[in-house]
């Protein structure tokens, strides 16, 4: 993860700022290294950030390599960016806690994971429902079977309540799919397994879901991916409800949420937050969670500011009376004193002129001022972010990550499920396009039904279309998928890790392939673009043979930086070369903008730069017309391009 700021921090990074930073830096797992006028130190290194000479106006690149890498980064970044940064300690120790009517203000700059952006502050909402308790039984042989039925009747009301809440009134779709995930947990074929076996070993139903959940659990949170990870609280929320349903007990709710209020909670199960009427609350704040949970994706697209992994004791939390929060760095202050407050309410106002201003750019369909018409679209990776690249005003889809539909269960998606999924897409951004990317997936992110040998470099590996091309039993399923969706909406399809115009051409045997296996099955289908992602040296140099057999292009700026400096992009040692404004790497975009020119054929951006409004002139007057980015960049890129 890397980022540049200008440092704003009055004389720079001397000794106290120094130490603020670097107790900062500390806070963070993962290792991050600062980048100052051609030469870098360790964050975590007060000497050794002193001795870099930072100084106020100052540019410098902040690089994060670890778990918590991109919370490192906003938050670092933060720092930088305040001019009276190091003015007060970030990691005084707190007076240890007294009466409720005098507790302990938390000091100003202590950091959570920044998983929401925006900035609040509200009376405290304290969401702690209680503890479970279990009362282990063993039971005779002949209880076994009705205590199987109770369970099932539980498992039944649970899933019941899931499904009345996924159908609330206003519910976004979002929302709506991430409570369906929740389904899909408590009808997973394993799980109650897992929990039917224990009771005909003669645990009670509450014992047996409880160890189930939990060895499910853990099981996800020894994952390295950290999506993956996080699915551990969906495991427990929905453990946690059978449970309940078990004791015939009926858990706390946000329903009664005062409107600004902020929730503060050990951690919040999406389904408890489907409950809240959300455009009443203020903020959220959490002492569990992750930035990948699902809480921290329903906040973001409902614009809630929320910090999570915010770890305070429980009890202090719950004497809270006000809370300030800032979810782009992190930040909580808990009873803020006034000074404290009046800092974040300038904050929220100038949040609040920025999206007044931005706003005015949602339903714009962005032009030069020579009159060249830019798309500006979104880069998904589920059905459940539809709804904030709309609210953004996405002109389609420039990028759908389908290993995210493979990458979140058990089994292999099935044509069935694909196509209804593709159909959902350009159905949702009709008539724009969307751009879907077949599966891209290698040994650095496995799925489940493909089974990948150890490679020592998995990025240069057995991955992309090489994989598929090697297993038509996955990539035809979703070829037939994507023709079948086709019918229906405006469908590109776009091909990762090209290297060869060979592989083109294979697809589009496939294609044919699909195309009279539909015929043949009575399925409608229709006809889809077939574009690349350009993002090897060798398709650059390639690229006009390339072009002639293809309807687009799509830059992958990210790994094409990092294949053409031969610089990892994980690697802080090399990240001073790991730069999409490097000459070579726009040389290399240029080299293909021409080629795709010269064939007649479109040119889109979908990397991380395609963002970056110092790059965006650069694209645009190499032919570029679409980019593709996250929701929250779309406004601020279509400001961009207007004023090219």
């Amino acid at each position: 993860m890397e980022r540049s700021v200008v440092v704003r921090v009055h004389d720079g990074l001397h000794a106290r700022p120094a130490t603020q930073f670097v107790k900062l830096a500390k806070s963070f797992a993962c290792d991050v290294e600062i980048r100052c006028n051609g030469r870098g130190a360790s964050a975590k290194s007060a000497v050794k950030l002193m001795l870099l000479g930072v100084k106020e106006n100052d540019e410098a690149t902040l690089r994060a390599e670890g778990d918590d890498a991109a919370e490192a980064v906003s938050a670092l970044a933060t720092f930088l960016q305040t001019p009276d940064a190091g003015e007060v300690d970030l990691s005084a120790p707190r007076p240890a806690d007294g009466p409720a009517t005098a507790a302990a203000p938390v000091a100003a700059g202590e950091r959570g994971v920044a998983a929401s952006e925006g900035t609040a502050i509200g009376p405290a909402f304290p969401f702690f429902p209680a503890a479970l308790e279990i009362r282990p039984r063993t039971l005779t042989p002949d209880a076994v079977v009705p205590e199987r039925a109770r369970y099932r009747a539980a498992l039944a009301a649970t899933i019941s309540s899931f499904r009345e809440a996924r159908a609330k009134p206003g519910l976004r779709r979002d929302d709506a799919a991430i409570i369906e995930a929740l389904v899909e947990v408590a009808e997973d074929a394993d799980f109650i397994a897992a929990a039917e076996d224990a009771i005909g070993a003669g645990r009670d139903a509450e014992s047996a879901v409880e160890s189930a959940g939990r060895a499910i659990a853990e099981s996800f949170e020894a994952l390295t991916d950290p999506y993956l990870r996080a699915r551990a609280e969906d495991i427990r929320s929905v453990t946690r409800a059978i449970v309940l349903a078990l004791l015939g007990r009926r858990d706390t709710t946000l329903a009664d949420l005062p409107k600004g209020a902020v929730i503060v909670a050990d951690e919040i199960a999406a389904l408890d937050l489907a409950k809240a009427t959300l455009a009443d609350i203020g903020g959220i704040v959490c002492r569990k969670g992750a930035a990948t949970s699902h809480v921290a994706i329903m906040a973001r697209a409902h614009g809630i500011p929320a910090v999570l992994g915010f770890g305070v004791d429980a009890a202090h939390l719950r004497d809270t009376r006000t809370v300030a929060l800032d979810g782009a760095s992190g930040e909580v202050v808990l009873d803020p004193d006034e000074p404290v407050a009046a800092r974040f309410r300038g904050a929220i106002a100038r949040e609040a002129e920025e999206r007044t201003r931005l706003a005015a750019y949602r339903t714009v369909e962005p032009r030069t001022r020579d009159g060249r018409r830019i798309e500006i679209a979104a880069n998904l990776g589920s059905l459940a972010e539809i709804d904030a690249a709309l609210a953004a005003g996405a002109m389609g889809v420039g990028l759908f990550r389908t290993e995210f539909l493979f990458m979140e269960r058990r089994t292999l998606p099935g044509e069935e499920e694909q196509t209804e999924t593709y159909v959902k897409l350009a159905q949702a951004f009709a008539p724009h396009p969307v751009v879907i990317r077949t599966l891209d997936i290698g040994g650095d992110k496995p799925v489940a039904g493909i089974d990948f040998e150890h490679e020592d470099n998995p990025f240069l590996g057995w991955r992309g279309v090489r994989m598929c091309l090697e297993r038509p039993d996955v990539f035809k399923p979703q070829l037939r998928a994507l023709l079948r969706a086709s019918a229906v909406g405006n469908v590109k399809v776009l091909l990762p890790m090209i290297a060869d115009v060979g592989e083109v051409r294979a697809v589009r045997a496939l294609i044919g392939e699909c195309r009279a296996e539909l015929d043949a099955s009575g399925h409608a289908h229709g006809a889809f673009e077939l574009g690349v992602m350009v993002e090897t040296p060798a398709a650059v140099f390639v690229a006009a043979e390339i072009a002639r057999e293809v309807d687009f292009f799509s830059v992958g700026t990210n790994d094409l930086t990092q294949y053409v400096m031969a610089a990892d992009r994980l690697n802080a040692r090399v990240a001073k070369l790991n730069r999409t404004e490097h000459p070579a790497v726009l040389a290399a975009i240029r080299m293909a903008a021409a080629a795709a020119r010269e064939a007649g054929i479109w040119i889109g951006v979908c990397g991380e730069a395609a963002a970056r409004p110092d790059l965006i002139p650069f694209f645009v007057e190499n032919g570029v017309t679409e980019l593709s980015m996250s929701p929250a960049s779309i406004p601020r890129a279509k400001k961009c391009v207007t004023e090219i």
